[in-house]
């Protein structure tokens, strides 16, 4: 069993192509209330989870409710891909604003668990090239700790995991 220690105010950032489990992950170890979804404020925004043309409008909303959050002092867990440097950078940023730690959970799946996932929807299914560019670009530009991440946990299919909050 590894136990992850989380500050009760942080930011978590999970990490991780489509398929590696961010959701499934997030809905086991955190509240309803404490996760921010894309998929769900893409859905907020269309009324379909899957609609790419959402997206932009979708992480504004993300956005303004994470700062609200933080700036109550609440546990935010960001549930997105998060593969790219610069989209990490500005969720950094906002814990910073606001003065809590920023913590990343980076799943790190086999490429063909993440495919065979994401194939296996019945909604949101995802190309397994597009899969493949979000691994390699996750293997390419993580700089965790470096990044200004107050922690980083990497995180196997096998793990078994327990969050006690601090």
């Amino acid at each position: 069993m590894i136990t992850l220690e989380i500050p009760s105010s942080a930011l978590v950032v999970l990490v991780g192509a489509a398929g590696a489990g961010k959701s499934t992950f997030a809905r086991e170890h955190f509240r309803a209330t404490e996760i921010l979804s894309s998929d769900f404020f893409r859905g907020m925004a269309s009324d379909d989870e899957s609609e790419q043309e959402a997206t932009a409008d979708a992480f504004e909303l993300l956005h303004l409710a994470l700062e609200k959050r933080l700036r109550r002092g609440k546990l935010c867990v960001v549930d997105a891909t998060n593969v790219r440097a610069e989209h990490r950078a500005r969720l950094i940023e906002q814990a910073r604003r606001f003065a809590r730690p920023a913590v990343a959970i980076v799943l790190e799946m086999p490429d063909e668990v993440c495919i065979e996932r994401a194939a296996s929807r019945a909604t949101r299914t995802v190309r397994a090239e597009v899969i493949l560019q979000q691994l390699a670009e996750l293997k390419r530009d993580f700089a965790g700790a470096n990044e200004g991440f107050s922690e980083v946990f990497r995180l196997k299919p096998a793990d078994h995991i327990e969050i006690r909050r601090t």
